[in-house]
């Protein structure tokens, strides 16, 4: 595959460091689409030679990328686009929709699909009576085999009766049986991830994740999911577009 030429920045009010102006004309140019998901950097010689820098230099312009999650490592193999997921936190729509609408392909890697006794949350989130019966639904969501995401979903009995029908997307399976929610609400905070999420995610034990709550309701007012997911920092942002009041 061949690469794109790099260029620093050529203002002559840019003082930073060399490495930096390097990497922040990298971040742009990952940023505005000139690189694809997956798609390899030049490799740290490359760049060196290109712009007659040190290849100390071109590391450390690279490690920038790295450190935003813009750019992953693969040993032996060179320096990766990571895929990375914008959500506006206006659209209710669900993480299969999301990447199939930036150009990823979306998979699950299935943990548990059963049918249990709702817990104290799960009863109070999803408006139950005490020892009714929940589908609870634990998976790993994937962009282009990539692990972005650990989930787990639960949905009363009488939304999700057969747990093990459903297939990737949750969404799709709801839709058809006329239970899609309407709205949703979500609640985001960060959380540093345990040894078992961690390896779960494959980040290193104690990395910052986004700890995220959804209950989704129909139009009726029912609740019909409670999902906590666990995404990696890394490789998801959310968006939200602010206007001032008049």
């Amino acid at each position: 595959m061949s690469h794109n030429s790099v260029e620093p920045s050529s203002e002559v009010s840019d003082n930073s460091p060399l490495y930096m102006q390097i990497a922040r004309k990298l971040i742009d140019d990952v940023r505005t689409g000139r690189y694809q998901v997956d798609q390899a950097l030049p490799s740290e010689r490359t760049l060196s030679e290109q712009l007659n820098v040190s290849r100390v230099t071109a590391r450390k312009a690279i490690d920038q990328l790295v450190e935003q999650g813009l750019v992953v490592r693969r040993r032996g193999s060179g320096n990766y686009i990571a895929p990375r997921i914008e959500q506006p936190l206006s659209n209710l729509s669900s993480f299969s929709e999301q990447l199939q609408q930036r150009g990823y392909q979306p998979s699950s890697r299935w943990l548990k699909r059963a049918v249990v006794t709702a817990g104290t949350e799960e009863q109070l989130s999803l408006g139950l009576s005490p020892n009714s019966k929940v589908a609870r639904l634990e998976r790993l969501r994937l962009a282009d085999e990539m692990v972005m995401a650990y989930e787990v979903s639960v949905l009363p009995f009488s939304v999700v009766p057969r747990p093990e029908e459903i297939g990737d997307s949750l969404y799709k399976f709801l839709e058809a049986s006329g239970k899609v929610p309407a709205r949703a609400l979500q609640h985001i905070r960060a959380m540093n991830a345990s040894a078992e999420l961690a390896r779960q995610l494959d980040v290193p034990e104690g990395q910052a994740v986004l700890f995220i709550t959804r209950i989704a309701y129909l139009e009726s007012g029912e609740a019909v999911e409670l999902t906590h997911s666990y995404c990696r920092s890394d490789h998801y942002d959310f968006v939200a577009e602010m206007r001032r009041g008049a």
